[in-house]
């Protein structure tokens, strides 16, 4: 593909946000070298959506147990070699609140599919929502729509539940005993129920190709996601795919800035995943259509048990230097890190704050 046919899908995707399969899967198949013209449209993009602001979602990682058996993840229930861990009620509601201190206006609950009390989720996002102003994402996995139902009433607004890859045979391959039909029902569900929904790729799970990753792209079109994150494949020592190839940050990139164009309401996060294969990779994401960042701020002690994947970025650091430094990076490409709580900015959302 010829510069000026480059330009004019990239033109095309700007205007309209929409591009055929064949033809993302053209785009993502080009060498990131000949892709400048995609990534400074998709940080214009998100400059003329989302302004310079930044917005900051702290991650409380609060239990590693999990009952399912992912080839890539390092969570998985087999994986002997992990310490698991799993905070008590009050000391999730303390580091949320610890959290609003710091400045943070989200907080994400996030966890292995370990099948916590329904009920004692519910209380602590009560309690938070009573000491707090956070906005509250949960990313805990399939659950009975019951349990989404009582989470959403108890004040949650987000909900985080990536989907991995959109090739049902692959999806089968990786998730054992889990259906693909079934987590995108999920999704649709708590669209359904109120939440602000969010899900994400891993980029470069061995045998996926571009194709796969345009059918990617077009699904979270059709869901009207409210966030869509694409992190690196890193693989796990402890999991079937511990000799597989690494993901790419080039791959990561063009992903990023074919979201932006394509979902330009959608909020997109520079993965930590991305930070940890490139030591600016939040930064290049950030420039090429990323508009959030996720800090951890779980405490210290249990953030290296918390291993999805292995050498994770700033597992030694405190809540507080993460945000430091997080503020840094965003202050110093001339961005600057929001005050609000950065809701969906799909209409209906629009007037949460």
């Amino acid at each position: 593909m010829n510069k000026f046919e480059i330009k004019r899908l990239v033109d095309q995707a700007f205007q309209t946000a929409s591009l055929t399969a064949k033809e993302i899967t053209a785009l993502l198949a080009i060498d990131l070298t000949e892709l400048d013209y995609l990534l400074e449209a998709a940080d214009r993009k998100r400059s003329e959506i989302c302004g310079e602001e930044v917005h900051l979602r702290a991650i409380i990682e609060f239990s590693s147990y999990c009952k399912q058996n992912c080839h890539y993840c390092g969570l998985r229930k087999d994986n002997q070699a992990l310490k698991r861990y799993q905070l008590q009620k009050s000391e999730i509601i303390e580091t949320a609140v610890m959290a609003a201190q710091l400045g943070y206006q989200t907080v994400v609950l996030q966890s292995g599919e370990d099948e916590h009390s329904a009920a004692e989720i519910a209380a602590i996002i009560r309690s938070i929502k009573t000491k707090t102003d956070l906005a509250i994402t949960l990313s805990l996995g399939e659950r009975e729509l019951s349990e989404y139902k009582l989470w959403r009433e108890a004040g949650a607004d987000r909900y985080l539940l990536k989907h991995e890859i959109a090739d049902q045979s692959l999806y089968s391959d990786y998730h054992p005993g889990m259906s693909f039909t079934n987590r995108i029902n999920c999704l649709k569900e708590l669209k359904k129920m109120g939440y602000q929904i969010g899900s994400g790729v891993i980029i470069d799970l061995p045998g996926q190709t571009p194709e796969i990753l345009a059918r990617d792209l077009l699904l979270c079109q059709e869901l009207e996601l409210d966030m869509l994150g694409s992190g690196p494949f890193i693989p796990h020592p402890e999991t079937p795919l511990k000799n597989s190839k690494q993901g790419t940050v080039a791959m990561t990139l063009k992903f990023t800035a074919l979201s932006r164009l394509l979902l330009p309401f959608a909020h997109i996060p520079a993965t930590t995943a991305l930070g940890t294969i490139d030591v600016e990779g939040r930064q290049k994401a950030l420039q090429a259509g990323a508009n959030v960042v996720m800090p951890n701020v779980t405490q210290g002690k249990y953030r290296e048990q918390y291993q999805i994947y292995p050498d994770k970025i700033c597992v030694n650091e405190e809540a507080g230097d993460c945000r430091q430094c997080i503020g840094g990076i965003i202050n110093s490409l001339g961005r600057f890190v929001s005050t609000d709580h950065g809701h969906s900015m799909r209409k209906e959302f629009v007037k949460l704050d």
